[in-house]
């Protein structure tokens, strides 16, 4: 299976320079999954929740949904992207998953971080687990990484495949990446934007290196902060085997009854 991310620098607010930017950037690219960063679409630098409900767009039926439901069709690819949600007055930091298809699932960011408190609703989907090729996927968000649970929960239900777009202002993800991917046996896309965002006196500057991550622990692939796309070959197989050793499988061996005493 080919599996990679698209960096970029999203512009805040133009929808339509950033969606042009991610069509550029996948000409002639070839692939059975891509993810793109969270909030590709819209930027990430709020300032008010009215901002946050003006760029905000439904799941389904979208601007950015349909741009990606027609880009999945053309390249007969599966792409994992974030935006910003909008359901009903609940604002939500999510991350949808399309197919040639159509819609295979949404995903609401659980553990928001920083200022995403003051504009968002944690999310309340709970982490489950999505097919596609006959290769179970599982979802998060940025700063759900630094939950162990979050992920552990999604290997437990059998994923082979870690989707995880971010806008990481921190440096510490894409090394503990390593140590989540050995922990659960499962290969991480980590699709993080690059770039900086200045608004009003607030300045976000983001660290790119994005990177695929192997069942192993093994760095796959891992840019810098340019503007780039990367596509891996992966066997999705490997992540079905948890042990560590003849003796040792990291799931079976678990010792749930003593851990909440």
């Amino acid at each position: 299976m080919k599996v990679g991310f698209l960096q970029f620098s999203p512009v805040f607010g133009d929808k339509n320079k950033n969606l042009a930017t991610v069509e550029k950037l996948l000409r002639g690219v070839d692939a059975d999954i891509i993810v793109l960063p969270e909030l590709f679409s819209t930027g990430y630098t709020f300032l008010s929740k009215e901002e946050v409900t003006k760029l905000a767009e439904p799941g389904v039926q979208s601007e950015t949904s349909n741009f990606i439901l027609s880009l999945s069709k053309e390249k007969n690819c599966c792409f994992a992207y974030g935006f910003a949600e909008k359901d009903n007055q609940h604002l939500y930091d999510s991350m949808a998953l399309i197919s040639p298809d159509g819609l295979i699932g949404v995903y609401r960011k659980a553990h928001l971080f920083f200022e995403e408190k003051k504009f968002f609703q944690p999310g309340d989907t709970g982490f489950h687990i999505f097919e596609y090729k006959n290769v179970k996927l599982g979802m998060l968000i940025c700063f759900d990484w630094i939950y162990p649970e979050a992920m552990r929960t999604l290997s437990i239900k059998g994923a082979q495949i870690i989707l995880h777009p971010a806008n990481l202002v921190t440096p510490y993800c894409p090394d503990a990446m390593i140590t989540r991917a050995l922990e659960n046996r499962v290969f991480i896309i980590l699709a993080n934007r690059c770039g900086e965002e200045e608004r009003n006196g607030k300045n976000n500057k983001f660290i790119g290196q994005s990177e695929v991550v192997s069942p192993q622990g093994k760095i796959l692939v891992r840019v810098g902060q340019e503007e780039c796309v990367k596509i891996v070959d992966i066997d999705p197989s490997l992540a079905l085997n948890k042990k560590f050793n003849q003796y040792n499988d990291l799931l079976i061996d678990r010792r749930e009854h003593l851990y909440f005493r």
